[in-house]
């Protein structure tokens, strides 16, 4: 995971981290990084996560990563324009959490 947009309550890793972070993770002989996530900032315009899925995009490329995963149900069109390749849309097919 990524913290592309640097909010201080998520964790992952920040992009300045990322390629030493895969580069020694590759050197495990039984893990494999197959991609990268992230959770973009929840906005009320799905436009402006926008740059956040193409940085996390940049990142992939750049260690020849092959999966991205970004986009949850409010900004998923977005994400997919950007080259998600798995999306996290539990609320679109499940419908809102009830809260007990």
């Amino acid at each position: 995971q990524v913290n592309v947009a640097g909010e201080e309550p998520k964790s992952g890793f920040a992009v300045e981290e990322i390629a030493a972070a895969t580069n020694e993770i590759r050197k495990l002989l039984n893990l494999q990084v197959k991609g990268l996530m992230t959770i973009a900032p929840l906005v009320d315009n799905p436009e402006e996560v926008r740059p956040v899925f193409r940085k996390l995009c940049e990142l992939r490329d750049s260690l020849g990563l092959e999966h991205l995963s970004m986009g949850m149900t409010d900004d998923f069109e977005v994400a997919i324009e950007e080259g998600a390749t798995i999306l996290r849309i539990g609320r679109a097919i499940f419908g809102q959490r009830r809260y007990s």
